[in-house]
């Protein structure tokens, strides 16, 4: 594919026309299967580059490049999940996808880029239990008959680059009363890893909460728990969740809970690990009242705080 930028991939995202879709870079690795990245994680595709090697660095990673000024680790995307390292022997084929999300920028060495395929969120779904690599494996879809796994780039990188104990010393409960302390969060996260690392962040809080792995399963918590029927002590007052997910993912969620009478006033943050005013725009329009990119503990924090202290004393 060669030096390729994503720009005009990503911008066909912000039409309301797709807004239920995703566009999955489709590559190859080591075997016959395809995996798949979400484009909007994407800048670049680029010939491997001259890579320097790092004493002591994790056996992953293959080397820092230097891109155009920026350095940036260049992981081999085979070996962090578990298959054979890639080899370079074929140069034409090989290239290295960077990718910009949680803030930071990486590049990922493949055997080779297929194609851009387009989904509806809804033909996305939860990886089987059987599959050898579902680890690292957010979803799967079909193209042709043939499977294809959506790798979990968050859970590649936080192997070697995670959250530590002290971004989560850092957390302030300045602002927070005892009323907040019992208004109750649901967390929407498809990620295993996110969820723990929102639920610590919580914990710290000392914020009650419950969770869900979709959309759809939100959707499914909120009726059960925001009813009339339902005890009011039990009411959800603020919706954390992901974008990216199975099924539902979460700007339809956004829009089905405001369109839902008895949801539409919950307070909703959007918590993402994709970077770009794209995605603030589009939360805006789908009605979240805000969005912050993953995954700095006392941000989210603050930004919880806020967000119940504007619910505070509202009707769930």
């Amino acid at each position: 594919m060669g030096i390729h930028t994503m720009a005009n991939s990503q911008q066909s995202l912000t039409s309301e026309k797709q807004s239920d879709q995703i566009e999955i870079l489709q590559f190859y690795l080591n075997t016959r299967l395809p995996f798949g990245i979400n484009v909007l994680k994407v800048k670049e595709i680029i010939p491997v580059p001259n890579l320097t090697q790092l004493p002591n660095s994790n056996p992953v990673i293959c080397g820092v490049a230097n891109l155009r000024g920026v350095t940036l680790p260049v992981i081999d995307l085979a070996k962090a999940i578990g298959q054979a390292p890639i080899t370079r022997q074929a140069p034409d084929q090989t290239s290295v996808i960077i990718t910009e999300f949680n803030r930071g920028l990486h590049g990922f060495l493949v055997n080779r880029v297929d194609r851009i395929v387009y989904r509806d969120w809804k033909e996305i779904l939860p990886p089987p239990n059987t599959l050898g690599t579902s680890t690292y494996t957010s979803g799967v879809t079909r193209e042709n008959d043939t499977l294809v796994q959506i790798l979990d780039l968050e859970r590649i990188i936080a192997t070697f680059d995670s959250v530590t104990d002290g971004d989560y010393a850092r957390i302030s409960t300045e602002g927070l009363d005892a009323q907040n302390r019992h208004q109750r969060i649901l967390v929407v996260d498809d990620s295993a890893m996110a969820r723990a690392q929102t639920v610590r962040t919580l914990d710290s809080l000392q914020i009650p909460y419950v969770m869900a792995r979709d959309g759809k399963d939100a959707m499914d918590v909120l009726m059960k728990l925001n009813s009339d029927e339902a005890d009011s002590a039990d009411a959800i007052s603020l919706v954390l969740s992901d974008i990216e997910m199975p099924e539902m993912d979460g700007y339809s969620l956004t829009q089905k809970i405001r369109q839902t009478p008895t949801l539409a006033s919950l307070y909703i943050l959007l918590h993402t690990s994709l970077n770009g005013a794209i995605n603030a725009e589009r939360a805006e329009r789908c009605g979240a009242n805000a969005v912050l990119t993953k995954f700095v503990p006392e941000e989210l924090a603050a930004q919880v705080i806020m967000g119940l202290k504007q619910t505070a004393g509202k009707p769930a």
